[in-house]
């Protein structure tokens, strides 16, 4: 197996992943190893840019995963050191999470949570009943 690294990568089916990388040859064909790997979408709010990211793969069990690199348009690896602390902090939190006395973090406000999707649809709901009748 080959050395580990950071790496963005450009799948064939147009997903971009982030993982920790490393390399290694099965059957003569050159295969990736991802480790945890994430999709990272950079968001931009009046209080500046922040990144937030999601599991690949909603399988929490699983956190190696095998791609054959005939699969990959591109990939590139990444050095700098904030992308790769907010990985790191992100899958240092317990199996995207969940902590080891079992419950899960809950969303915050502070954490972006504002509220349920039934409330946001009633408000939008509200707001669309508003400006038909300012028309």
């Amino acid at each position: 197996m080959g050395d580990e690294f950071y790496s963005s990568i450009k799948l064939i089916t147009g997903e971009e992943v982030f993982a920790l990388v490393s390399t290694d040859e099965l059957n003569d064909k050159t295969i990736l190893i991802l480790q945890n790997p994430v999709i990272m979408k950079v968001v931009n709010s009046p209080h500046g840019s922040v990144m937030k990211l999601r599991p690949w793969m909603q399988v929490p069990s699983d956190d190696l995963y095998i791609i054959h690199y005939d699969k990959v348009i591109t990939m590139t690896e990444v050095t700098d050191p904030q992308v790769i602390s907010i990985y790191n902090s992100y899958v240092e939190e317990e199996d995207f999470n969940e902590h080891s006395d079992g419950h899960q973090t809950r969303l915050t406000e502070d954490m972006g949570y504002v509220s349920s999707v039934d409330e946001t649809r009633m408000k939008l709901e509200e707001l669309f009943k508003k400006d038909s009748k300012e028309s």
